[in-house]
């Protein structure tokens, strides 16, 4: 009975297995997204930062050359008022995400997230601005961070344009 079963399955199976056409299918095969995927042309980007007042500079290696733009790393650490009622709190939280999801969607923050644990970081945020003023002053307009329950540290940061997370 297995034998009758395979045998009347297995050719089922081939023919449904045969290549599909792109023109079928809808979507590009593997070799034309790899072709289209765009190259960052340095001089261009170097320039139009430089022009809106960011700091960067260039580092080869072997013969790759890496475009460095500084960023502001911002500690969100625990702030000296932290006795809000527990309804509060979860207001000024929700604030508080709302107006980092704010800052990523405008495109000043490029990382955030919080840490685990009940340290004394609490989370950070990578701002994507020119000063290290501007960025201290977005921190700053957190509504955690006018509350007093969180505090912000911020310090320049450099990583390489284009970079991420894997």
């Amino acid at each position: 009975m297995k034998k009758l079963i395979f045998a009347l399955v297995f050719p089922i199976l081939l023919i449904s297995c045969e290549e599909i056409s792109e023109e079928e299918r809808g979507i590009p095969g593997p070799e034309k997204i790899a072709a289209k995927k765009p190259v960052m042309n340095i001089d261009s980007v170097e320039n139009d930062l430089k022009e809106k007042g960011y700091q960067t500079f260039r580092y080869e290696e072997g013969d790759t050359t890496y475009l460095m733009q500084q960023y502001y790393m911002v500690f969100l650490k625990s702030g000296k008022n932290r006795n809000q009622d527990s309804t509060e709190a979860a207001r000024l939280q929700k604030e508080h995400l709302t107006y980092l999801s704010k800052m990523a969607e405008e495109g000043f923050a490029s990382l955030i997230g919080p840490f685990g644990g009940d340290g004394d970081i609490r989370g950070i945020a990578v701002y994507n601005t020119a000063t290290l003023k501007e960025a201290d002053s977005l921190a700053r307009q957190d509504p955690m961070v006018k509350s007093g329950r969180l505090d912000v540290e911020v310090h320049p940061w450099w990583t390489a344009k284009g970079g991420k997370l894997n």
